[in-house]
């Protein structure tokens, strides 16, 4: 009685998935990713300065959005520093608000 089946139950399957083995994949290579480091920090920045544009510009997108930390790689104070300079050099015309159409 320990063997007995019932019409429409499944046999074997959902254990593993397809292929029966549920172990690693074969050849697959893990991708790691290599630690972004702060400019400002391996630089030893005091103080970020709203005057120097062509700096700043390059943490400012196209359209003139500031760009994140996870994609610029800056620490969390020196992120709040530059998004401070940004502000301030758009306030006197060193850098724009955004991009005319």
């Amino acid at each position: 009685m320990a063997e007995e089946r019932r019409p429409g139950s499944s046999q074997g399957q959902g254990s593993g998935g397809p292929g029966g083995s549920s172990g690693p994949r074969r050849g697959k290579r893990q991708y790691f990713r290599k630690k972004k480091v702060c400019r400002f920090c391996a630089d030893r920045v005091d103080f970020i300065d709203y005057k120097r544009a062509d700096v700043l510009q390059s943490f400012v997108q196209e359209r003139g959005k500031i760009l994140p930390r996870r994609m610029t790689g800056t620490c969390s104070r020196h992120q709040r520093w530059l998004m401070v300079a940004i502000k301030r050099a758009r306030n006197i015309a060193l850098l724009p608000f955004a991009v005319e159409r």
